[in-house]
């Protein structure tokens, strides 16, 4: 049990430092020129595209023996 537990931690853990890496915020966030509908845009974008990443690395953390 404390390893599922242990795995679940790290599968989060994993997801959330993806999304924080993908996200481009000081560039967005820095430039008036950005309204509050493309700022929302973009991190939908960015969020749906991080969706395959985050799959891939929950199946290389669950099945090691896939990566080769």
């Amino acid at each position: 049990m404390k390893d599922r537990k242990a795995k679940a931690k790290l599968i989060i853990l994993l997801g959330v430092i993806w999304i924080i890496i993908s996200l481009p915020l000081p560039w967005i966030v820095n430039n008036p020129a950005v309204s509050e509908s493309q700022f929302n845009t973009i991190l939908g974008i960015i969020g749906i595209m991080s969706i395959p990443f985050i799959a891939l690395g929950v199946a290389w953390t669950l099945k090691p023996e896939l990566t080769t």
